[in-house]
């Protein structure tokens, strides 16, 4: 009698998994490139083209994605800073109460990032086998961490089909 509960694992697809995965590149780093930054977010980022994304997508269409994150960071870290600069002087009163809505507008500008770049790879990059992410890095010069845009490669995983 065949055991109709068990689970067999398949090498040939492990195979075929593993080499996909170590073929992929290594993803692309874009770092901030505005003169201020709020609790390591910066103010913009750079416009321009990075080489590894040559044949993978039209230079415009990375331009207005970063364009996008801009013009959403241009609008809320104004803000921030002005959050930032009230707290600093009320901290002493309030005992450290009043940096509270800076630490909430940051991470509403995080998840706002977030959201903006769900809707850009399900429209566009993940057609091209790209994902975008924000995600925390730490500085080449010093130890503090600062948020960047990440560009994966996503492996097509092949289908396999028994014979």
């Amino acid at each position: 009698m065949a055991d109709f509960d068990a689970i067999y694992q398949d090498e040939i697809v492990d195979e075929v998994l593993e080499e996909v995965v170590a073929l992929s590149p290594e993803p692309i780093v874009i770092r901030g490139a505005g003169n201020m930054t709020v609790f390591g977010l910066s103010n913009r980022f750079n416009v321009e083209f990075p080489a590894g994304l040559v044949s993978r997508v039209a230079p415009e269409e990375f331009k207005a994605t970063i364009q996008r994150i801009n013009s959403v960071l241009k609008k809320t870290l104004p803000l921030n800073v002005k959050w930032l600069f009230c707290g600093c002087i009320c901290c002493c009163c309030t005992l450290g109460c009043s940096l509270w809505p800076v630490i909430c507008l940051s991470k509403r500008t995080q998840h706002t990032l977030n959201k903006l770049l769900e809707w850009e790879n399900s429209h566009l990059y993940h057609k091209l086998g790209l994902r975008w992410r924000l995600t925390k890095r730490q500085c080449d010069s010093n130890s503090m961490m600062e948020y960047v845009l990440l560009i994966e490669f996503v492996p097509k995983t092949p289908i396999y089909r028994p014979d």
